[in-house]
């Protein structure tokens, strides 16, 4: 985090998003505070809280995915919540705590996987030999303890005297002795094809947990995280339930290397640095955070959106939330709120709740030249994944700059006589151009397939888009 300057951060982003640049300086400088943060003293630590975030953009202009890359880009635990999914305490839906529960709940799970990552060898060599163990059984000794009694007679029995050599037994012994050391041989011959992955097709059959825990609520309206886990009152007392599948040899050390995995690490640890990374370096974005914004219109459906802000006030302002793992601070928590702000504007929210975003930016519509722009230049770009997709079919897709001009050109228009919906119109407008080429895809006799400008217009005919603009005309 040290070399993750603001100025670096601005360029991760822009290899998947284009321009958005206030909104992309407004956290990148929220990130890196957080870093200086932690660099004061444990006085002025606990004083310096985040500066909470508003974005104002139309649909599919890139809010999200900043938000999202932000958090991928620090590992740093990261939710997104659909504002219109809560509702005031009283009303039927989600309780405006959820959100911070469900940020828990995924930083813990996100610290177990990296747990897990760390004791994957260990554990991957204890799934192999569960699984020799199944191939090649090795004989149980028979155990002739059956009762407390036998235990005691077994304390007090005097030592045996010593018999005169029996050759009958002398030749059992010898042939047992055989059979143990063939076995061995054996299973060092199926552990060698297991490593040289000779067996992974073969199929066994094989015992795994059944983890479908079973919670009940203990009244009516409660949510998930307040339900009882009847393995967790009663774990230690009922033995696991196993179920048996059969499965291939790679699928089975798949199953058998994740339940070794969680055997190995802590899971008290786990929950402890789960809740620490919660608390310190969560992200929780609130989309569609207008929509629950009234428009001085107390009537009808309204009526409780005052009553949400009110609730998600002292959450955003610091406080604690009661979650199945622990309590759980929120004052350190970033808040990202998002929206469109067509309808309501920021102005008509409730006071306090303006002063907790204290950072609003403002993310543009996207141009012709911005369109250009996303279909050639980040690394995930829709072309270059339709591109990828049709390798698999062995078709080289080759697109042309007069073809990806067109594409833009009618991605724009179809936003501008149409709903806008940003970016995701490129998608609509690709899977339309490449319809017929990806269902004859496996029967194209070429190795490349050129997308050029011709192309383009065959499938979207200009005489039709020109008599849909004439509509707006006057």
């Amino acid at each position: 985090m040290k070399d993750l300057t603001p100025k670096k951060i601005v360029e991760e982003l822009n290899r998947y998003i284009i321009g958005q640049e206030p909104a992309k300086k407004a956290v990148a400088v929220a990130l890196r505070n957080r870093y200086r943060r932690s660099l004061l003293s444990e006085e002025m630590r606990d004083e310096f809280t985040p500066k909470n975030i508003i974005m104002m953009g139309p649909t599919g202009v890139g809010k999200t995915e900043i938000a999202r890359r932000i958090a991928k880009l620090v590992s740093a635990p990261f939710i997104k919540v659909e504002a219109t999914k809560f509702t005031e305490v009283g009303y039927v839906g989600r309780d405006v705590e959820s959100m911070v529960r469900d940020l828990v709940t995924t930083s813990i799970r996100k610290v177990q996987q990296e747990k897990m990552k760390e004791v994957y060898e260990q554990a991957e060599e204890r799934a192999n030999k569960l699984i020799l163990d199944i191939l090649v059984p090795m004989k149980k000794k028979k155990e002739t303890i059956k009762t407390p009694f036998d235990i005691f007679m077994k304390s007090n029995k005097q030592p045996a005297q010593p018999e005169a050599p029996d050759p009958a037994k002398e030749a059992e012994k010898a042939e047992k002795a055989e059979k143990e050391k063939n076995l061995q041989i054996k299973r060092e011959a199926i552990a060698q094809d297991l490593a040289d992955g000779k067996m992974e097709d073969e199929v066994i059959e094989i015992e795994v947990e059944d983890d479908g825990s079973k919670t009940i609520g203990v009244m009516a309206g409660m949510n998930d995280d307040m339900s009882i886990n009847i393995n967790d009152i009663l774990g230690d007392f009922l033995p696991s339930k196993k179920k048996k599948r059969h499965v291939k040899v790679k699928d089975a050390r798949k199953i058998f290397t994740n339940q070794e995995a969680q055997k190995l690490i802590d899971m008290d640890e786990v929950k402890e640095i789960g809740l620490r990374e919660a608390e310190q370096n969560g992200i929780i974005f609130i989309d569609e955070i207008d929509k629950i914004i009234g428009n001085g219109n107390n009537n009808g459906p309204d009526v409780s959106r005052e009553g949400v802000q009110r609730d998600i006030l002292p959450i955003v302002e610091g406080s604690t939330i009661t979650t199945k793992y622990g309590p759980v601070k929120t004052d350190f928590i970033l808040f990202i709120g998002a929206g469109a702000f067509h309808v309501a504007k920021i102005s008509d929210m409730i006071p306090e709740l303006q002063g907790r975003f204290p950072i609003t930016v403002e993310l543009d519509s996207l141009t012709e030249e911005d369109f250009k722009q996303i279909l050639t230049q980040p690394e995930n770009s829709a072309i270059r994944q339709y591109q990828e997709l049709l390798k698999t079919e062995d078709v080289d897709l080759v697109f042309e700059d007069d073809a990806i001009e067109t594409l833009a050109q009618i991605a724009f228009a179809q936003n501008e006589e149409q709903e806008n919906i940003g970016a995701r119109r490129l998608h609509t407008v690709l899977e339309k151009l490449l319809e017929e080429v990806s269902f004859y895809a496996s029967d194209y006799d070429a190795d490349t397939f050129v997308v050029n400008k011709e192309y383009v217009n065959s499938v979207f005919k200009p005489a039709e888009r020109e008599r849909s603009y004439s509509r707006f005309l006057l």
